[in-house]
This record gives structure tokens, sequence and C-alpha cells, in this order.
């Protein structure tokens, strides 16, 4: 026999079909209307009788909307970029459709919606990067893999045989040495106290504004020279060396700022970057096309020009592969040069 339930879900009220036949496994589908519901109850039943059923495999029981919502609460929380990544796994749910099953989503299908992010229909309404558009497709990926690998709900992973737009490569824009001192100067002139050692900050450790925002004084070592950073951009933690001037300015910032946990606090106790501040400091320097970003390259270049090698950059940076340094590369060639030179000097001269 088959029976209808009406449940009240958070996506609404949704209509349960059961059915129980001797001798026969039983069965249970959702729907959004009882007449949706009373049919499939209707042809499943049926179809158990004359002996014509052939049990659903879970990619067609399963839909793009079950595959989000349960990422997004069982491994989303676990991910670096929490919020992006939600984001992203709901812009998929809606372009696919959030009732689609598992079975009906394609290569074919996954490359349209791709096409559609990089002509300007992404979450921003406007054209978005390859960069951008590859972090969409990999986070849809990982969905999908786990869905395959660990749920189970799907026999291979759609997403593996989608091509990804190429990547351009890295911009670097840095600060030469006049266009720093009047940048450190147009901050510390700022109404907004918060900037000057924010910037100073950025320039000498190379952190993430991200980073910075978040630090807490209980994670900085004025002593030792450390800052702790516990959430990184690839989730893993990371020391940033706190000398020099960071250290100089952060020591009068503390005393400023007693009282305070966050090292940077907001009028509701979590620091926002001053936006207007930043901007008005960048056209009283003169200073065009730079970004607050651009103060980690400029630490990244003058830490290459001081001798550094590949490896002690992505160390100083927080980067697991040396994939993300090499376009600093040319910046270490005079360094390498003097390794070559003093080998050579060593072991193979003349």
């Amino acid at each position: 026999m088959a029976s209808i339930e009406k449940r009240h879900t958070k996506q609404g009220i949704r209509y349960r079909a059961r059915i129980t036949l001797k001798g026969q496994p039983r069965l249970s589908e959702t729907f959004a209307t009882r007449r949706e519901a009373t049919r499939w109850a209707e042809r499943t039943t049926e179809a158990l009788r004359s002996r014509r059923f052939r049990p659903e495999s879970e990619a067609e029981r399963r839909t793009m909307g079950d595959l989000v919502d349960r990422y997004i609460r069982d491994k989303v929380p676990q991910l670096a970029r929490t919020q992006p990544n939600r984001r992203n796994l709901e812009w998929w749910a809606d372009q696919l459709g959030r009732d689609t099953r598992l079975s009906q989503i394609t290569p074919a299908s996954i490359a349209s919606a791709r096409d559609i992010l990089a002509t300007g229909k992404g979450l921003s309404g406007k054209p978005l990067s390859p960069s951008t558009v590859r972090r969409y497709l990999t986070v849809l990926g990982s969905a999908m893999g786990t869905a395959t690998k660990e749920w189970f709900w799907m026999d291979d992973n759609p997403c593996t045989k989608v091509r990804r737009p190429t990547e351009p490569r890295g911009r670097v824009r840095c600060l030469d040495g006049d266009e720093r001192q009047r940048l450190l100067a147009a901050c510390k002139e700022s109404t907004v106290e918060l900037l000057y050692p924010l910037v100073v900050m950025a320039l000498c450790t190379g952190a993430r504004r991200g980073e910075l925002l978040s630090l807490m004084w209980q994670d900085v070592d004025l002593d030792r020279g450390v800052a702790i950073i516990h959430h990184s951009k690839n989730g893993e933690r990371r020391s940033l060396a706190v000398t020099g001037l960071a250290a100089s300015v952060l020591r009068e910032w503390r005393v400023r700022h007693l009282g305070s946990d966050p090292v940077f606090p907001g009028r509701c106790g979590k620091a926002t970057f001053p936006h207007k501040a930043w901007q008005a400091a960048l056209e009283t320097a003169e200073i065009e096309e730079f970004r607050f970003h651009d103060l980690r390259h400029t630490f990244a270049s003058y830490l290459a020009m001081s001798g550094a090698t590949l490896a002690e950059l992505a160390e100083a940076l927080g980067h697991k592969t040396l994939a993300m340094v090499k376009r600093y590369a040319h910046l270490t060639e005079g360094h390498t040069m003097n390794v070559i030179a003093s080998m050579t000097e060593r072991f193979l001269a003349a």
C-alpha cells in the first residue's frame, strides 16, 4: 500500500510518498507537491506488482540541492575560505538546478555554467576573472569528489572532465623607495590612526589584510619579535617576524590601546578595513594602480632583492609550494649567480 505524508522542512512544505508491499523493499520519495507524490506512488506500485520495478541509484535519487546542502553542512566549515565557498556552491545549485538529479549533471552542463561565469553572471553580476572561475570549479569539483568517493552518491565526478581557464601571470606591483616614503608619510598623517600601523605591518611582514585584522595581542610576542597567524588562507598556522620598524610601531600602538584583545580594534570589537582612509592616503602620496595586497608583493620583492631564495620566500609568505613565488624569480638572479660563482671558484676553478 502507498501513503502520502505532508512534511514541513526548511525548503517549505514537502510531500513524502511511502510504499510498502509484501515481499518488496520499502520505498519512499519526497516531492514538492502532493500530486507528484501521488503519481510516483501509483507508477511505482504498479511497477512493483508487475515485477518491472528497477531500484533507483543514488545519483538518480539525490539532487544537486542535496549535495550542496550536505557539503556546506559537513565539509565547508573545515575549509579556510568558508564564506566564499558557501556562496560559490549556492551559485552552482541555482545555476544547475537544486532539483536536478545528480545523474543528469554532465560535463557539458557544467561547462555551460562555467561559460556563464566568464560572461558576467556570477554572484557579482560582472564578468569574472579566469582565477575566480577556477575557484568556482575547484569547490564544485571538491563537492562532487566527496559525493563520489565518500558518500557513494555518484559513480564518477563529471567536474574532472571540464577544462578550467588558464590563469594569467600573477600581477606584481611594488613600491619604489620614493613611493614607500610618500605612502608611509600619508598614512601617518591620516585621521584614521589604525591605518599607519596596519600598513607598516603589511609592508614589514607580508601578511594578508585579513590575517592582520584578525590578529590578537595574545598571539604577539614583541620580546621575541614573533606574531602567530592561526588561520591563514591555506588553513595552516604560520609565524610572522615582527622586527625593526614593525616592532617599534607595534610597541607604541599597544601602549595606546591597552585592554584591547584585537591588535587592530574596530568600533564593534572587530576591525574593519578603512577603505576611504586608504584611498585618501594613496591620493595624497600620488600613487596610482596600487592595492593594499600589493604591500605583500612589495615585501616579497624587497626580500628577494635582499638575497632570499625562492624557498625562503615561500616560507615567509606562507605558501606551500614554490609555484606562487616564481613571479619573483628574476629578482633572485643576482643571489643565484653569486652562489654559483662561489661554487665554481671553490670546486671548479680553472
